[in-house]
């Protein structure tokens, strides 16, 4: 059967009103070439043209940016016409052109990451990445995994699900909201290890803190103890500047793709060292592919494939504003709001205080006031959006802004909490 060439099949896929956003996003950052990405991350005009190209609503001000973060318009303008022209040629496109077009998004998030096409897939989210390790290695009854109090609950209850069906052992360790160095985080990993510890999973950035930690040196200690190292890159990939070659050989990276990349919803990666793959069980059988190819654990039957398609719109996006100047945007804003608030003397701040320790994410709280309370406050009082988290180790709302965000609407929340914290 001849397929629909690439050419042929993208030739009506962008309008020209997304035409017109992608040239004026180009002209915009032309005009800031010369400027470094620190000095560019106070510029007031330059990010509010990029908040232009998103459709940032007026009814709220969105700070819960870490769960899913609006896809730009460009982007969103391009995925709505990758369904009309799927939707148009139907089972034709998918019988001659998914997999090569799935293949070519595949291509783009590894040089992204900065990895081999061939130990990377293209999954629906983060926690199925991880899952798929997790349920995929070879456990026996006594084999120790160890996490933090701080990791994502869908992961925890999935290693919960392991015990009971394999009888391995959980060992869980807190981390400290503020550490003193590295190597207090480092200590207490290697602390948790026995000669019967199999797997270590650690959080790149911790998703209810922004914490982020020092993978290199974490998967290097583990190896030397020959732990293997599955690390939950949901909040780091697309808002950090960084490839798999700085994280010290890891042997699985999971992401999501909705939150920092601006993929629409349904996309996540999972990265498997090559020689991490031929073990690793796949959830659903592919007799197709042989055991030490990547592409047996991505057997995911009929899906929405426009979604696929959009990633490579969503890097283009992304990759025109540029990772360097993002991730200094995000880490400016942060700071902007933090740092008014951090010695306040009822307000509580969960997130470390160095830069290289924390980037757009952050938590607070306020003294006596209940995380679900003093989310609901900000909502209906304030208009402002956050998300309560309330767990042993860390009692406060998260604060999520994005290169949408402004200054003005983080001065609003920081007098909410002045106001509130009185």
């Amino acid at each position: 059967m001849q397929s629909l060439s690439k050419r042929q099949f993208l030739k009506s896929l962008v309008g020209t009103a997304a035409l017109s956003t992608w040239a004026g996003l180009d002209e915009t950052l032309a005009k800031v070439a010369h400027i470094s990405p620190s000095t560019l991350a106070q510029n007031e005009s330059f990010w509010s043209n990029i908040r232009s190209a998103y459709p940032v609503t007026n009814e709220f001000i969105q700070l819960e940016n870490g769960y899913y973060s609006l896809a730009a318009q460009p982007v969103m303008d391009s995925y709505l016409k990758h369904i009309q022209q799927v939707n148009s040629v139907s089972s034709y496109y998918m019988r001659t052109r998914q997999f090569a077009d799935k293949r070519e998004s595949q291509t783009q998030l590894a040089n992204l990451l900065g990895c081999s096409t061939d130990e990377l897939i293209i999954t629906r989210n983060t926690t199925e990445s991880l899952d798929t390790v997790i349920g995929g290695l070879k456990w026996k009854a006594g084999d120790e995994a160890i996490m933090a109090q701080q990791d994502y609950g869908a992961m925890k209850d999935m290693f919960r699900l392991q015990a009971r069906r394999h009888g391995i052992v959980n060992k869980t360790l807190s981390l400290p909201n503020h550490p003193k160095s590295d190597e207090e985080i480092v200590s207490l990993y290697e602390k948790a290890i026995t000669p019967k510890t199999r797997l270590l999973m650690v959080c790149h950035m911790v998703n209810i803190t922004g914490q982020i930690l020092p993978i290199r040196q974490i998967t290097e200690m583990a190896h030397k103890h020959g732990v293997e190292v599955l690390v939950d890159g949901a909040h780091a990939f697309a808002q950090l500047n960084f490839k798999m070659s700085d994280l010290g050989g890891c042997d699985y990276y999971a992401s999501s793709l909705h939150k920092w990349l601006g993929t629409p919803l349904g996309a996540g990666i999972l990265y498997v060292r090559k020689d991490k793959i031929a073990p690793l069980w796949p959830l659903f059988a592919d007799s197709s592919v042989p055991d030490n190819d990547i592409r047996k654990l991505n057997h995911t039957g009929t899906h929405p494939v426009a979604t696929d398609l959009a990633i490579q719109d969503a890097i283009k996006f992304h990759t025109g504003i540029g990772i360097e100047r993002k991730e200094a945007r995000l880490r400016y804003l942060q700071h902007y709001w933090t740092d008014q608030v951090r010695h306040h003397p009822n307000i509580v701040l969960n997130t470390p205080e160095a830069p290289v320790r924390s980037c757009a994410i952050a938590n607070v709280g306020i003294a006596g006031k209940p995380p679900a309370e003093l989310a609901k406050t900000l909502f209906d009082n304030y208009k402002i959006f956050t998300v309560a988290i309330d767990s042993p180790p860390v009692q406060g709302v998260r604060v999520t802004p994005h290169v949408y965000t402004t200054t003005a609407e983080l001065d609003q929340f920081v007098n909410a909490l002045k106001e509130l914290a009185t």
